[in-house]
């Protein structure tokens, strides 16, 4: 017999980015050329953030976000307001399948910590007042993990890469606290670099570190941020392969990387990729510790506006249940629907419809 979760991530959820309306980027636009002010801006933003509040919990969601309205990227907003971290212009953008991305990135500038007046804590209290109680406002960010990715880390300002992981540390353990102390309940780490460590095609061991090396830092550090964090605050991690226009980055199952971070990160749920062949087979789920984190299935595609067949997301459920008891399985969208302000390439009509799929499906197998 399954239950109805009481407690995030719950057995219908979603990984929190939704696609910019019009209205929201043309208002970004008038700013960057001057006709509007930064607090007109904010009213546009806080007006679009109420109606998708509104618009998660009339589909039946129990968990809302605000759509990372006030974002270009997922991670990139989150990071250049770190201390020592700066957004900067670089030659070249992410290179993603048959594309490459906008131009923009972080880089290590000086010694890491967190900035108590980072605006996401802001941010944060005026989507919980917005909610209103009526849902878990959910908080995501990206992982520690994302300040290893390439061209960010300086060895010139840490010659030790374990000096860098040791503030990155204690940045994210701040961080944590700053937004429990804000109201954060839920939160959610997205992580692009541990999905990649798990990647084949990406020569991690022709550099300076080993693959193994790397997954084994990535664990330290996912904890390490974790250590002290509250009880009552429920952490997730999001695992990634690239969300940028419906494309992707790479590809690669999760068998690198389940020995290690699927057992031992200390999280209470893992959202997982598998909405196509890219994420491989459900059997590293078999690493996962039973009655240990939730995983929340991504079955049902964002890169796109078709909606899956019902009785196969059932059966992959269902499949995946072979590694993991059901009762300890969620469904979710593989990712975002806009990881940057570009967005997916569907409709918002059709973007409430998959979230709405994923409620209907919950609902018949878990009684929501």
């Amino acid at each position: 017999m399954t239950t109805t979760l009481t407690k995030a991530p719950y057995r219908a959820d979603h990984v929190g980015s939704l696609l910019r309306p019009e209205v929201l980027h043309q208002a970004r636009k008038d700013y960057k050329d001057g006709k509007i002010s930064a607090s007109e801006l904010r009213e546009v933003e806080n007006q679009e953030i109420k109606r998708v509040v509104d618009k998660q919990i009339e589909i039946g969601l129990d968990v809302v976000t605000d759509g990372e309205f006030r974002r270009t990227w997922f991670h990139l907003d989150f990071l250049e307001h770190l201390n020592g971290i700066e957004g900067y212009v670089p030659e070249q953008g992410y290179q993603f399948e048959g594309l490459e991305t906008e131009k923009y990135d972080v880089r290590n500038t000086g010694k890491i910590s967190f900035n108590p007046d980072h605006p996401f804590i802001k941010d944060f209290a005026e989507l919980n007042h917005f909610v209103d109680g009526r849902a878990i406002a959910k908080q995501t960010i990206p992982s520690p993990n994302q300040l290893f990715n390439k061209g960010i880390y300086n060895p010139d300002i840490y010659p030790d890469i374990e000096d860098y992981a040791a503030d990155i540390i204690t940045t994210y353990q701040d961080a944590i606290q700053a937004f429990y102390n804000a109201g954060v309940r839920y939160l959610q780490l997205d992580d692009v670099y541990i999905a990649g460590l798990s990647s084949p095609k990406i020569p991690f061991n022709d550099g300076k570190y080993t693959r193994e090396y790397l997954i084994d830092l990535a664990l330290r550090v996912a904890n390490g941020a974790l250590e002290n964090k509250p009880a009552d605050l429920v952490v997730t991690t999001h695992l990634c392969r690239g969300n940028y226009q419906s494309t992707w980055a790479f590809e690669g199952s999760y068998a690198l990387i389940a020995p290690t971070l699927l057992a031992k990160e200390n999280v209470d749920g893992f959202f997982l990729e598998y909405d196509d062949e890219r994420s491989g087979t459900f059997q590293p789920l078999e690493h996962i510790p039973t009655e240990g984190p939730r995983v929340v299935l991504g079955l049902i595609t964002s890169k796109s506006g078709e909606l899956e067949d019902k009785e196969l997301i059932k059966a992959r459920i269902n499949e995946a249940a072979k590694y993991v008891p059901l009762d300890q399985l969620c469904l979710s969208p593989q990712c975002g629907f806009a990881s940057t302000h570009h967005g997916n390439k569907l409709t918002e009509d059709e973007q409430w419809a998959k979230l709405k799929f994923v409620v209907d499906i919950a609902e018949e197998i878990w009684n929501k």
